[in-house]
């Protein structure tokens, strides 16, 4: 590659993700169906000419938007779960895996405390009825959901689990029970005139309590661990 060519390629990342940063805005702001395209090219700082060469519509650039999530998501989570997924027999027994729950769990509630505006798109997501991430959702990653449903099948053999439930849905199960308790955080301040829950050690306490309540929902009594924080 020459240097103009080296250039040129840098230039063109720079531009893509600066448009991607400012359509993450966008998208948290207003949802997809209210979002506008020129609105993106003018946080972004190009025009929109320029967006639809890049990613051909909104859509198309609403789906990239929540692809790059989803991997961010999963390789924060691959590295979690390496040290123990690279074991021969991972799961020993009912309280190694729910060491594995907990940090799944644990997981998501610090991925959205750290993504605010992923929290926002989902919020518009479900209000939305899912509809248009129904529209995309043969384009997300599917890799990483068979693995997932892997890890429970020796689980449900041992007779861990409470439910033969799908676990890919009891994962976004406990994704909506995060999502919901941080979106409420506002209402629960104003119900209840407590201390405001973004704090550190309230966020940690509901961290707690919501992680220990979804793995008592998805695995039999088992010896309790330290894993929950």
């Amino acid at each position: 590659m020459s240097p103009a060519e080296g250039k040129r390629t840098r230039d063109a990342q720079r531009t893509r993700e600066a448009i991607l940063e400012a359509a993450v805005e966008v998208f948290a702001e207003h949802g997809f169906a209210g979002a506008r395209i020129d609105t993106i090219a003018k946080a972004s700082g190009y025009n929109v000419s320029l967006l639809f060469q890049y990613f051909g519509d909104k859509l198309n650039l609403y789906t990239e938007v929540l692809r790059r999530a989803h991997e961010e998501a999963t390789n924060v989570r691959a590295r979690a779960f390496a040290p123990l997924l690279e074991q021969k027999d991972p799961f020993r027994d009912a309280s190694q895996f729910r060491i594995f729950l907990e940090t799944a769990i644990g997981g998501l509630f610090d991925h959205l405390v750290g993504h605010p505006r992923l929290m926002r798109i989902l919020l518009w997501e479900m209000a939305d009825g899912w509809q248009t991430y129904a529209r995309i959702s043969t384009q997300m990653p599917t890799d990483k959901i068979e693995k997932f449903e892997a890890i429970f099948q020796p689980a449900r053999q041992a007779g861990w689990l409470r439910s033969g439930f799908s676990p890919t849905v009891q994962l976004m199960q406990a994704l909506q029970t995060c999502l919901s308790y941080l979106a409420s955080m506002p209402l629960y301040h104003a119900m209840l005139s407590e201390a405001d829950a973004s704090t550190v050690s309230n966020l940690a306490q509901a961290r707690e309590y919501l992680v220990a309540s979804v793995v008592a929902g998805i695995i039999l009594d088992a010896p309790k661990s330290n894993g929950a924080r």
